[in-house]
């Protein structure tokens, strides 16, 4: 009987070794995704971090407090316009908080239209911790103050989206009545985001995000107003053309060239902000 000679049996033997010691590692990757989920998707900056004298700035906020269906105090700010025929309901992004978009609210503020900016649970001075179905909570919460507390016609309502919030707008624009739909740096789905935010693919079973804005979308029937910088580098502007595609009509495109993730109204300057005037113009 012919024995393997002693050099192959260390090869395999070695081989074996290094087959277990990447299994392992990639089961350890997974369940630390598993169990990290919420910290790799929420980067909330919690007060006093931020820029929280907005007057130095040259915007004029009020302070509101109001209370999710399931307890949790939120916190936002609301910007008046005299005799304005729409009010922006702003769902932003997963970084910082309501402070770090004080120049994009005082430019939005100037198109004539009301402003309610407000923070999800675990941002800025809201209490709680984040996650999706909490989100989404804070979503209907925030939309609820403005009809109820406000008194603001759901016709006057327009939803924007920024990043992680076009999902919290586009859930909430299922749910209740608005005027219209704003999203920017949008995506379809958290299985989506997932291939490209992890080097290793990652089984569906092992996220329980969903975030599946691309069902949801069909869904809503008013105008939508698509932004998107063509060089994102976390979501992809292929991302956003697929969710436009997945939308009705009404619905517009508008992509800005150069633009990242977070710069996309300095690389576009006045045009951005010009382009939201227009399509509100026509609502």
């Amino acid at each position: 009987m012919n024995e393997e000679p002693l050099p192959a049996r260390r090869v395999t033997h070695w081989l074996r070794q290094v087959t277990v010691a990447i299994i392992i590692s990639v089961l350890v990757w997974f369940v630390m995704i598993m169990i990290l989920e919420d910290q790799m998707i929420y980067f909330p900056a919690k007060y006093p971090e931020g820029y929280w004298e907005p007057e130095e700035y040259g915007v004029a906020v009020e302070d509101c407090y109001f209370d999710t269906e399931d307890g949790v105090r939120l916190h936002g700010w609301f910007c008046a316009s005299e005799a304005a025929r729409l009010t922006l309901l702003w769902c932003h992004g997963n970084a910082g908080n309501i402070s770090h978009r004080l120049d994009i609210i005082k430019n939005l503020h100037a198109l004539g239209i009301n402003i309610f900016i407000f923070d999800y649970r675990g941002y800025g001075k809201s209490e709680g911790e984040p996650d999706e179905e909490g989100i989404y909570r804070d979503g209907v919460a925030a939309y609820e103050y403005l009809v109820k507390k406000r008194e603001i016609h759901p016709d006057s309502i327009v939803l924007f989206g920024e990043s992680l919030g076009t999902a919290v707008a586009v859930d909430l624009a299922v749910k209740r009545n608005i005027r219209a739909l704003v999203l920017q740096s949008a995506f379809t789905n958290a299985k989506d985001m997932a291939v490209r935010m992890f080097p290793i693919p990652v089984p569906p079973f092992i996220i329980h995000s969903k975030f599946d804005s691309i069902d949801k979308i069909r869904q809503v029937r008013v105008p939508v107003f698509f932004i998107h910088g063509d060089d994102d580098t976390i979501v992809p502007v292929e991302l956003g053309r697929k969710l436009f595609d997945a939308a009705n009509e009404p619905k517009e495109f508008y992509q800005i060239a150069g633009a990242d993730h977070n710069d996309t109204h300095l690389v576009a300057g006045k045009e951005y902000y010009r382009r939201i005037g227009a399509f509100l113009a026509e609502l």
